[in-house]
């Protein structure tokens, strides 16, 4: 670990990221579909009750509550840059009347902890959207203690296949691709995530990887209304129209082609995931 220094001194470089999913309701109901089990387990082996969780970009808190439950007493605080999303979240603790788990507004690069505060940090599907995952990750690494763990999932969007063949879905992909590089983002973060990790200084990393797989009719069918939503109806529309990467026209073109997907009796569509732990 560093020398102690005052949170507020740990970087001087401004960041000013575009979230390319964007915070709405297509977005988050996918989010919120996310727990530990389906989403965290190459972490969850590793939980025990009275450790101390920082959950970076946690979104809707769905898998922030599993994890305060599974380490009760011990304390779960949920972080996310978005006013909104955390008063959501802290809605979802209050439903739950998890007593153990917090939400607050928080810069994923300026963490305001002390070294060595969480017994694990953990952040999913987050560096993928970040201009500096390197920077944000020695910033993970420096509010772990000593020998805690980080605990990273990072989805690869070149790593996705898909059956049957919908020429609107590769459209999709590289629409997709320009534009969360457009954002200084990188969509094939989970090839890289072993290679980030290495660089902001981890020595000891487990790496893994699992899928998240669409293969039942319901299954497909949700998830080609939900990406039809989000083609035309988030933060990613809205940036390719502003960006003049695409028009209105192409964006319910591929909207259309995914929901002619999802009516296939024998789809497939598979989402791949880099994962690791590391020890600070």
């Amino acid at each position: 670990m560093s020398e102690q220094t005052p949170p507020s001194q740990h970087s001087s470089v401004q960041h000013a990221d575009v979230y390319t999913h964007g915070h709405q309701e297509s977005v988050l109901r996918s989010h919120a579909a996310r727990t530990a089990g389906n989403s965290a387990g190459h972490l969850v082996p590793h939980l025990q009750p009275g450790q101390h969780i920082l959950d970076v970009g946690s979104g809707p808190g769905t898998i922030t509550a599993d994890f305060a439950r599974l380490v009760a007493p011990g304390r779960v605080l949920g972080l996310d840059r978005s006013p909104d999303v955390v008063a959501a979240a802290r809605r979802l603790a209050g439903k739950q009347h998890l007593n153990n788990l917090s939400f607050a507004v928080g810069d994923i690069y300026r963490l305001d902890f002390p070294d060595g505060s969480f017994d694990v940090v953990h952040a999913h599907q987050v560096l993928q959207h970040l201009s500096d995952p390197v920077a944000a990750l020695k910033e993970l690494r420096r509010v772990a203690k000593p020998g805690g763990i980080v605990a990273l999932r990072e989805a690869d969007f070149h790593g996705m296949s898909w059956y049957p063949a919908q020429p609107e879905l590769d459209e999709w992909m590289d629409l997709y691709q320009l534009v969360a590089r457009h954002n200084h983002a990188e969509p094939d973060a989970g090839r890289r995530l072993l290679h980030w990790a290495r660089a902001a200084g981890f020595t000891n990393v487990t790496p893994s990887s699992s899928n998240w797989l669409y293969a039942t009719p319901e299954q497909c069918r949700w998830l080609s209304a939900d990406w039809a939503d989000r083609v035309e109806k988030s933060s990613l529309a809205e940036q390719a129209l502003t960006y003049g990467l695409a028009d209105e026209a192409q964006l319910a073109h591929i909207a259309e082609g995914w929901r002619a997907w999802g009516a296939a009796q024998d789809g497939w569509f598979v989402m791949p995931n880099a994962e690791i732990i590391a020890l600070a």
